[in-house]
């Protein structure tokens, strides 16, 4: 079988000439267009949640909610959360790529075998220096930090206790439904 594979401005053309509608909940991984799960209502409110917990970094970073960041040329993730280096301007004619990125978040219900497999090594990979993962089956947050190849050196998973992220602690339990 021959793939063929994308580029991330290939990516962008689909979705101009109307290949890839702006409601297709779908990212590009690693030159393959690959189809996200519907978002529940835990998983929402998750991602509501940590926004919420997050907002009075808005100062120090930019909260960038299920919005692009390109990793590689040929990958382009939408992650339920990122905090990108400020100014949100700086974003005002180009993507956020990962050099941007000082946290990502994704909130997982069914896809944590997706997150932690796949998603995760091309966040390390593009040097993604944290990376959360909230686990809703198993009711705790993932935590990874270090990028060393297509891995973290540092991973815990936290049922409580708190998070830290640009000085701001973060209770679990709160981010947990």
């Amino acid at each position: 079988m021959i793939r063929h594979r994308f580029s991330a401005e290939d990516f962008h053309r689909m979705a101009e000439a109307g290949i890839l509608g702006e409601d297709d909940r779908v990212e590009l991984l690693r030159g393959e267009v690959v189809e996200l799960s519907p978002v529940g209502k835990r998983h929402a409110y998750v991602v509501n949640t940590l926004v919420d917990l997050l907002s009075p970094l808005r100062d120090r970073a930019v909260l960038s909610v299920q919005n692009p960041l390109g990793l590689s040329p040929d990958t382009e993730v939408y992650p339920d959360l990122a905090l990108l280096q400020p100014p949100r301007t700086r974003y005002r004619d180009r993507l956020p790529e990962a050099k941007d990125a000082l946290l990502v978040v994704e909130v997982a219900e069914t896809s944590l075998d997706h997150d932690l497999k796949v998603k995760l090594p091309l966040y390390a990979k593009a040097g993604i220096p944290e990376v959360w993962v909230v686990d809703l089956v198993r009711e705790k947050v993932h935590v990874f930090r270090k990028p060393q190849g297509e891995g973290y050196g540092e991973a815990q998973a936290l049922e409580d206790g708190e998070l830290s992220v640009l000085g701001l602690k973060v209770p679990v339990k709160e981010v947990l439904p």
